[in-house]
């Protein structure tokens, strides 16, 4: 097993020997994001709840609707066509062939509706799979399903989450392994985001993984997740001798932070490298140095701007999130809901949010979180060139060759990062 991860600096642009570059875990306007953990958060705090359950009474009174965050949702800003279109184009600029693996949640609509045209017949059919587990969830990236069985296959995925029948999930894990040319990746396997107690959910991860990690390929490095979290990824890749693979968890506008490196001619190549050689190259980008909690706010106001250039109905915030009606049947768009429009203090407060990320406040606001930032970047002591093995840059992987080790990239605290 050879794992590599590459940082790509501001003065560094040049990625040779490979050949292409791989784009996987990105997110479309088919995605249902849930709202059901703003609910969990709300009612966790006691001023917060207060606040919230005056809020569901209130909009009972005046509009005859209940609260449900369950149900609720909201679905990212780009279509299918403009997500492939951002991931290939950051690719590209590196002098790489694109590779781009879309993969909304529990849906291949995205895949299915770009396969149309042929200049995407290629494109790999994935989606990201929703695994009940006990008390907990997981999310597991199913990549280039075969175009014959991809809709039976989601049938069979949908029915598994519905029914949370375990032996049903390992069936289907199986029977993707079984197809040489199918990725199977844990998505993220150390986000709790069901806010489960801490020892339950690392049970829960466990039992999982005691009869999972035999189907898994990878375990995923994600780029929207903050640097301590994936270092204990790391951890547990070793525990369970898995290699590590890019995943960039795109939702909004910003492309994926990490990439992975291969001179695979094509996408059923770059599995087998993943499945059978076992090597897997990771190439960060240079968001990922920002802080996150930067990165998270620009992703809010991703969400939440107008799309003028959009279709009718996907141009606002509240044409793309989703609520019950008020007889609590029909999920329909909020816009749909209002009477008068969005309410006032939440009109100025996302105007407000979307003027910060443009004003110099914006700027001394990321400078503030950049101070406190869990960084990538090298000490002033060791220049990218002497920090990454020349060898790995320049020269084909193989056996002898040395490695790069993903630990010396995922540092602890350390000085800001450069402009």
């Amino acid at each position: 097993m050879q794992n590599q991860v590459l940082l790509l600096s501001k003065d560094q642009n040049e990625v040779l020997p490979f050949r292409s570059g791989v784009s996987l875990h990105g997110h479309t306007r088919h995605s249902q994001e849930s709202l059901g953990f703003i609910g969990k958060f709300l009612q966790s705090h006691s001023t917060l709840k207060k606040w919230i359950d005056g809020q569901k009474t209130y909009c009972q009174r005046t509009s005859g609707i209940t609260l449900d965050w369950d149900r609720a949702y909201w679905t990212p800003p780009l279509c299918e066509r403009m997500a492939y279109e951002i991931e290939a184009r950051q690719i590209t600029q590196l002098g790489l062939r694109p590779f781009v693996s879309l993969s909304d949640h529990n849906s291949i609509d995205a895949c299915n509706l770009l396969r149309q045209s042929p200049e995407f017949a290629n494109v790999p059919i994935s989606a990201e799979w929703t695994v009940p587990w006990g008390r907990a969830v997981f999310h597991i990236g199913v990549h280039n399903l075969p175009a014959a069985s991809a809709d039976s296959f989601m049938a069979a995925m949908h029915q598994a989450t519905a029914s949370a029948d375990q032996q049903q999930i390992f069936t289907l894990f199986a029977e993707f392994c079984s197809i040489p040319e199918v990725l199977l990746v844990f998505n993220h396997p150390l986000w709790n985001f069901e806010k489960i107690p801490g020892e339950l959910f690392q049970y829960e991860l466990r039992r999982f993984l005691a009869g999972a990690n035999q189907y898994m390929h990878a375990f995923e490095l994600n780029g929207m997740r903050c640097h301590k979290e994936n270092r204990q990824v790391i951890g547990l890749a070793r525990t369970w001798d898995q290699v590590l693979i890019s995943g960039g968890d795109r939702h909004g506008r910003e492309p994926n932070a990490s990439l992975n490196l291969t001179s695979a001619a094509d996408f059923p190549e770059f599995v087998d490298e993943i499945r059978n050689a076992r090597q897997s190259t990771v190439l960060v980008m240079p968001q990922y140095g920002e802080p996150f909690v930067w990165r998270m706010y620009q992703n809010f106001t991703h969400v939440i701007a107008d799309y003028p250039q959009h279709p009718e109905g996907r141009r606002t915030w509240d044409q793309r999130t989703f609520h019950p009606d008020r007889v609590g049947g029909a999920v329909v768009p909020i816009a749909e809901l209002w009477r008068v429009g969005p309410p006032e203090p939440l009109k100025r407060m996302f105007t407000l949010a979307l003027a910060a990320a443009h004003m110099p406040i914006g700027s001394l606001l990321r400078r503030w979180m950049l101070a406190k930032n869990e960084s990538l970047v090298f000490p002033k002591s060791r220049s990218v060139q002497d920090a990454v093995p020349q060898p790995a840059l320049r020269a084909p992987l193989s056996d002898g060759q040395p490695q790069t080790r993903l630990d010396d990239y995922l540092l602890g605290r350390t000085e800001p990062a450069a402009d």
